[in-house]
C-alpha cells in the first residue's frame, strides 16, 4: 500500500474512482471523468482503480457501492461519495481543494 500513499500524497487534489468493468454506473462515469480531467488539466489528478484488480485496497477503504469517488489532498481524504456524479459537481469540488 506504500504505492497508494505516493499516489495520494500530492499538493494537488486527487480524485480516486473505484470502479468495476461489469458495473454499468461505473462505465457511465468514464466520459464524465474525462471531462473533469480536461477541465482541471495539471491542477488535479484523476486515478481510476479497478476494484477487481485491487481488492485489498478496496476492502481497506471500505468500498461497498460502485462507483465510489474519493478526493485526497496532501495524503488526507477530504471528500467521499458513492454513486454517479456529474462533471460540474466534481469540478467544483476539486477546485475547492486547489
Amino acid at each position: 500500500m506504500s504505492k497508494f500513499g505516493e499516489l495520494i500524497d500530492l499538493q494537488v487534489p486527487v480524485l480516486l474512482d473505484f470502479y468495476a468493468e461489469w458495473n454499468e454506473q461505473s462505465s457511465q462515469m468514464h466520459p464524465v471523468l474525462r471531462d473533469v480531467a480536461a477541465a482541471l488539466g495539471d491542477k488535479g489528478k484523476i486515478i481510476k482503480i479497478d476494484v477487481d484488480k485491487n481488492k485489498e485496497l478496496a476492502q481497506a477503504l471500505r468500498v461497498k457501492g460502485l462507483p465510489t469517488l474519493m478526493i485526497y489532498k496532501n495524503g488526507e481524504m477530504v471528500w467521499r461519495q458513492s454513486g454517479e456524479q456529474d462533471a460540474n459537481t466534481l469540478i467544483a469540488l476539486l477546485k475547492e481543494y486547489l
